[in-house]
């Protein structure tokens, strides 16, 4: 059974840089698409960004130029590199791949 196991959240200032990382165990990490969600105070959950298995990365408006989706398929780790955070990224961020969630990561950026 796939697990999925995320960190790297923590409190950090307006402008600042967070990386997140997600630990992926139980299946062939290589062979799937992988992505970032997230649910801010009040909101639905949302998407923030994908990675295919051949590196092809997608983001949402909101976030593009600013985060970075990357995986490294030896280690089984999937990676948010986030930067130019601002108050409004604030929320719980979810890995996801293949119908399974993690149990998530808080951020939250002080203005």
């Amino acid at each position: 059974q796939v697990q999925l196991v995320e960190s790297g959240g923590g409190l950090v200032q307006a402008g600042g840089s967070l990386r997140l990382s997600c630990a992926v165990s139980g299946r062939t990490f290589s062979n799937y698409a992988m992505a970032w969600h997230r649910r801010a105070p009040g909101k639905e959950r949302e998407f923030v960004a994908v990675i295919s298995q051949s590196g092809s990365m997608s983001y949402a408006d909101s976030v593009k130029g600013r985060f970075t989706i990357s995986r490294d398929n030896f280690k089984n780790l999937l990676y948010l590199q986030m930067n130019s955070l601002k108050a409004e990224d604030t929320a719980i961020y979810y890995c996801y791949t293949q119908g399974v969630w993690g149990q998530g990561t808080q951020v939250t950026v002080s203005s």
